[in-house]
């Protein structure tokens, strides 16, 4: 049943992500960032570094995609790619010497990015 169901889920996000517009895969990336790096704030403080682990390595995935996607024709390009470098490396440390603080510090970097994205998506959003 569960196997059903977890099809079913990833069909959906499959359709989700056809059907979104640039600017929505943006912000779907930045959500899901932060539930990643949330994830394992609370994996490394109840000691569970395999959670913690998969939940920050997938958070550097997103940040590679992020970092992949920019278009160097826009004048903050170079600006953004090396604040991803930067969140790379601490989530690297958060994960490798089990560093809560690098999570952290990570969140607090993402969180006003991810409004931001928001922002600018829901702008052209509007007519």
């Amino acid at each position: 049943m569960s196997t059903a169901l977890d099809r079913a889920r990833r069909e959906y996000l499959e359709q989700q992500v056809a059907a979104a517009s640039p600017e929505r895969l943006v912000t779907m990336l930045y959500d899901r960032l932060l539930v990643d790096v949330e994830r394992a704030d609370a994996a490394q403080a109840a000691s569970e570094w395999a959670a913690a682990s998969a939940a920050l390595t997938h958070a550097q995935a997103i940040i590679a995609e992020l970092s992949g996607s920019l278009d160097d024709r826009w004048d903050g390009a170079a600006e953004l790619r090396a604040l991803y470098t930067y969140l790379t490396g601490r989530l690297i440390v958060a994960n490798v010497a089990h560093d809560a603080a690098a999570t952290a510090e990570c969140r607090d970097l993402i969180v006003p990015l991810r409004e931001a994205w928001h922002a600018a998506a829901a702008a052209l959003a509007q007519p």
